[in-house]
């Protein structure tokens, strides 16, 4: 008899957890879909609060996100050779199959991903991954036909291979933006502590540098090295460590990117055509072992472009990720704000643009103990999306809510 009681007990409980968070899941979803696509107004602004949903769990580590122009769904890269399509309005999450084969050790993967602009009509994306040779690793960037009611990639192909290879398994990079007929792609300096003799100074190769490609991974004519034998042609800019975020701004077209440094030195860049960005030779931040000064300071020479932001030596640093800026219609005073998803510092940092500097404003997610992997914006809702790393949780979003007073 007592143990009829327990089992019915059991099963009470049981169906009151099921019933109640599918319960409170509709409730937020309903509260998400009332709102979304409403935009805040200016004389509602400075009267609304962020309001968190979880869009998506238990897919690992998301590496990347990107929306497919004119809808819900979105593609995300999982690090360790997944790629998802996510409908953010049903929360429904597919597997696409055909993906090519990854090296996932240390920090390598498959990491970011970037949708066509013209995805209705040539349905391809493009990505970047690490993947073996001869000699060790290199980030690779490809593009294939995603056909999304049949969840494969086809025609597959790699557009470039950033060498040399390294044996080594860090600093990959690696973001993808498509700009017009352009790609830029970030290749990081693969971990090299040669301070004296520094692949990311040595142009002859493609590692520490942002490249510009045209979309089918030739060379653009007018590169700022084209006439320069001595610099590889599709190299844009240089002098780099590990960019792991870039997006371009909405006005002005310039593009942006988020840099680690060593301990602390971690930074925000306007990426200039042909610019040197110094590392090691100049650097903000400290060597890990040392505790010391990394070369001179990015201000004292004439030939290194500064960064417009950075965190220096002994104040925590930040370790950016993923950006985005703001464009959406239901942020109002968000319009044009600067948003970098924040590793070791596991929140999503917010910015205010005033032309080329920027005033950070009170950070969103720090409460989480999420590391903040990649953002973006839902063109048809207006919300903002961040790939997550904590234990379940994948992809979560941020919408307004409208304070009661």
């Amino acid at each position: 008899m007592k143990t009829k009681k327990y089992l019915t007990l059991i099963v009470i409980v049981f169906l009151i957890v099921v019933v109640g968070s599918t319960y409170w899941s509709n409730v937020v979803q309903k509260d998400y879909l009332d709102r979304v696509g409403t935009p805040i107004s200016k004389e509602q602004s400075g009267e609304v609060e962020p309001v968190l949903q979880v869009v998506a769990s238990g897919l690992g580590q998301i590496w990347g996100i990107d929306f497919i122009p004119g809808t819900s769904q979105l593609v995300a890269t999982g690090n360790s050779g997944q790629i998802f399509i996510i409908d953010t309005e049903s929360l429904d999450v597919k597997e696409i199959n055909g993906v090519p084969e990854v090296e996932s050790r240390g920090q390598g993967g498959l990491l970011d991903v970037a949708v066509s602009p013209e995805f209705d009509e040539d349905g391809k994306i493009y990505f970047t991954y690490s993947a073996g040779g001869n000699e060790g690793t290199a980030t690779h960037l490809a593009r294939g036909i995603l056909d999304i009611e049949l969840l494969i990639l086809n025609d597959v192909e790699v557009l470039y291979v950033a060498t040399p290879f390294k044996r080594g398994t860090s600093h990959y990079g690696s973001r993808v933006v498509i700009d017009g007929d352009y790609l830029f792609v970030t290749i990081g300096d693969r971990g090299d502590k040669d301070f004296d003799n520094h692949v990311s100074q040595d142009t002859s190769n493609a590692l520490g540098a942002t490249l510009r490609l045209l979309r089918d991974g030739n060379i653009p004519d007018d590169n700022p090295f084209v006439n320069d034998e001595n610099i590889l042609n599709e190299i844009y800019s240089y002098g780099h460590r590990n960019s792991q975020g870039m997006a371009i701004h909405p006005e002005t077209g310039d593009l942006w990117q988020s840099e680690h440094g060593e301990q602390d030195g971690d930074e925000i860049n306007i990426i200039r055509a042909g610019g040197n960005y110094g590392w090691p030779e100049t650097h903000t931040g400290c060597g890990y072992i040392t505790g010391r000064p990394i070369g001179d300071l990015p201000w004292e020479r004439d030939d290194i472009v500064e960064p417009i932001h950075y965190w220096e030596c002994n104040t925590g640093g930040f370790p950016p990720a993923g950006m985005v800026f703001y464009d959406g219609e239901i942020f109002y005073d968000w319009e044009g704000d600067l948003f970098v998803g924040g590793l070791a510092s596991q929140y999503l940092a917010h910015f205010k643009v005033a032309d080329e500097e920027l005033v950070e404003q009170k950070p969103l997610l720090e409460e989480e103990g999420w590391r903040i992997r990649d953002v973006t914006v839902g063109k048809h809702d207006g919300a903002i999306y961040a790939a997550v790393e904590g234990q379940e949780t994948s992809l979560v979003r941020i919408f307004p809510r409208i304070v009661e007073n």
